[in-house]
């Protein structure tokens, strides 16, 4: 799979349907592109629940394709279909929940857990 990095060497574009058919299970993130190396694009499939969690950063989430919900400790979830993004908070406690399989663009530090803090 080609990074940002490397296309940005060769000029080339990053595919996200391409990265989705490499992804090698749900849950499993693969970074797309590096920007000002502050901030990575990652890529994820999610199918089921993903364990509760908190960052001590924001926590974006674009939905690619399908649909699914963020389920917000203390709060009503958050659902998304394609083309819809939505921001965690900071240390709030949250969990992507994905009935059917879905794609997800993450936008993050690049040094944010995938588990949270």
């Amino acid at each position: 799979m080609t990074t940002q990095h490397e296309a940005s060497r060769h000029l080339a574009a990053v595919s996200v349907a391409e990265a989705i058919t490499a992804l090698p299970g749900p849950f499993q993130q693969h970074n797309l592109a590096a920007v000002n190396d502050t901030t990575v694009v990652r890529l994820a499939r999610l199918e089921g629940e993903f364990p509760w969690h908190h960052h001590d950063e924001d926590e974006l989430f674009l939905c690619w394709d399908g649909s699914f919900e963020i389920q917000l400790e203390g709060h009503n979830p958050v659902v998304l279909k394609a083309g819809e993004l939505f921001v965690v908070p900071r240390g709030m406690r949250h969990r992507p929940v994905a009935d059917k399989t879905a794609h997800v663009l993450l936008i993050e530090h690049p040094d944010t857990k995938q588990y949270g803090s």
